[in-house]
């Protein structure tokens, strides 16, 4: 009797001793699991391309070739973001604004608003009619485009149809494109609220296209002589003629009278969140050269946004050695390292909402032919959020296996 209570205790000892043994080889074969997944990650990371993966305290709990310069594409638009938020303010608004001259001309003048579109001008037009009412006639309709410098070359936008090849202009409606398809009997809008107008099909014409879209240039003022048309047409509409023609001119401040500024319904965080879910070149650059406006004053130009935004990085973010060339990404010129962008969503944090949203993932993508790139936050289901930036410049890869893969490690 003594000898079998004397040995249930030492049962109890082996028997929790073995349950802690098992333990600490559990939590060993989970440890070393994540750990080989990391060591997974790094192997899909090559040569040309980079990762970096921080917590929310900015601490890099993994990084590979972070620090090499890579083509980023249109993850830049995050960085033009925080310079455009910067230098404008979350309460920006673009204007535009409408002139009555001493000869009954109506002016034009714009600002770069890159959400001037049919709906916009549809209500301008109303607001115009109250302020001229409909018993005079109108001369000629001027357009003030002296804003930003013509023709403005951006790097990387070619002269295909494609709407992000779209051209940027002080006055500028519908992104310079129009959105069309062919019936049996001819041409028709694609998008109910925009007129397909003459000046519009004569171009689709010669495009020899049947449906999709075509793209206005800076040729012979197309982009800022289509803005005129649209703003004709919805002004006839709501009884207003011009007697008149269509020219490019420019606002005399001391003898022309301002009969209306229209301000832009759209926060300037709402455009943000608008270029980033559609990853909009047009609009990236025109808020950028609106930024080089703000820096260095009119003309606005591609070289004074440029030089903004690098005054941004290296005074603001303690950033050097990026190479910055445009705004949007398009072009395969602007060079920057996994580094950079880590300090640039630490900066961007506050406003990651307006990011794209999957599950719990907020990202943004970057897309060239040979170059696939994301960044953005984590969230964990215990709240924790976690920064990464995956850049991919080896043709052919992706950023999808190493973003399943990461989102496995973080969860």
């Amino acid at each position: 009797m003594n000898f079998t209570r004397n040995l249930k205790p030492h049962v109890g000892v082996r028997l929790w001793l073995w349950i802690l043994i098992l333990g600490v080889v559990f939590l060993g074969v989970v440890v070393n699991s994540d750990a080989e997944n990391i060591e997974d990650l790094s192997a899909l990371i090559g040569n040309k391309d980079s990762i970096l993966v921080a917590d929310a305290r900015g601490k890099i709990l993994f990084a590979k070739n972070e620090n090499t310069k890579l083509v980023p594409a249109s993850i830049l638009k995050l960085f033009t973001s925080m310079v455009v938020l910067h230098y404008l303010g979350p309460s920006y608004r673009f204007s535009t604004e409408f002139y009555l001259d001493g000869e009954s001309n109506l002016k034009i003048k714009g600002y770069g608003d890159p959400l001037l579109i049919s709906e916009a001008v549809k209500k301008i037009s109303r607001h115009l009619v109250a302020k001229l009412g409909t018993s005079d006639k109108l001369t000629d309709l001027i357009l003030d485009n002296s804003y930003f410098s013509q023709p403005l070359v951006i790097p990387g936008i070619t002269s295909s149809p494609e709407p992000y090849d779209a051209p940027n202009g002080a006055l500028c409606v519908n992104f310079n494109t129009v959105y069309f398809k062919r019936t049996k009997n001819g041409y028709i809008s694609a998008e109910p609220q925009t007129p397909l107008l003459p000046f519009a099909i004569k171009k689709i014409k010669s495009s020899k296209l049947n449906q999709g879209r075509i793209v206005f240039s800076h040729k012979e003022d197309e982009i800022t002589i289509y803005a005129g048309k649209i703003f004709q047409y919805f002004l006839k509409q709501n009884g207003i003629d011009f007697s008149g023609s269509i020219n490019i001119g420019k606002v005399d401040p001391q003898t022309d009278r301002l009969i209306l500024r229209y301000v832009s319904t759209f926060s300037l965080e709402q455009i943000i969140s608008k270029l980033l879910e559609y990853s909009n070149n047009f609009t990236t650059n025109q808020l950028l050269i609106t930024c080089g406006i703000k820096a260095h004053g009119t003309p606005g130009t591609l070289t004074k946004g440029v030089a903004a935004a690098l005054s941004y990085a290296r005074e603001v973010l303690n950033l050097e050695g990026l190479t910055i060339v445009e705004g949007s990404g398009i072009s395969r010129r602007n060079r920057v390292t996994a580094s950079h962008m880590h300090k640039i969503l630490d900066q961007f944090t506050p406003y990651r909402h307006l990011m794209l949203r999957e599950h719990n993932d907020l990202y943004k993508t970057g897309t060239l032919r040979g170059i696939n790139t994301r960044a953005g936050y984590i969230q964990n289901k215990n709240g924790e959020l976690y920064r990464y930036v995956v850049m991919i410049n080896t043709p052919g890869k992706s950023t999808q296996p190493v973003l399943k893969r990461l989102l496995r490690i973080l969860n």
